[in-house]
């Protein structure tokens, strides 16, 4: 990794998709995102997964954040991986998805490629540092 890199901070983009209209939880994300250096960026409830989609390339991420807790991620992540595989940017973009997940959808989920789902109660630190861990070496 170079020096530039080692020095730039991840980008995050903490997402609301779909009508879920439940903030909060994304809210003490991105605050602990941005405490831990991250650079963050929320894209505001009621987003469609294009709507995602086209902020996480214009915005350049690291991480997609997909917060979630309508029930309806079986329909809405797997458009919004679709749509980061359309432009391009899936490769270079680490996906997770937090909110009330079954186990069998967790596995759905991650054979579509997010790279993990965490439910209520994960420690942030655990976050935090899943990320550190998982982000790709970019250019």
């Amino acid at each position: 990794m170079s020096v530039e890199q080692e020095e730039r901070a991840i980008r995050c983009l903490v997402a609301k998709v779909g009508l879920d209209g439940h903030d909060r939880g994304a809210h003490v994300i991105a605050r602990a995102f941005r405490d831990a250096g991250f650079e963050v960026v929320y894209s505001g409830l009621h987003r469609a997964p294009e709507d995602i989609v086209q902020a996480a390339v214009q915005e350049d991420v690291d991480v997609l954040g997909i917060s979630i807790l309508s029930g309806a991620h079986n329909t809405l992540v797997p458009k919004v991986i679709d749509g980061l595989k359309e432009y391009d940017a899936f490769d270079d973009t680490l996906v997770l998805v937090g909110g009330i997940i079954p186990d069998d959808d967790e596995a759905d989920l991650k054979e579509l490629g997010v790279a993990e789902v965490f439910g209520p109660g994960t420690p942030m630190e655990e976050t935090i540092e899943f990320i550190r861990s998982n982000v790709s070496e970019r250019a």
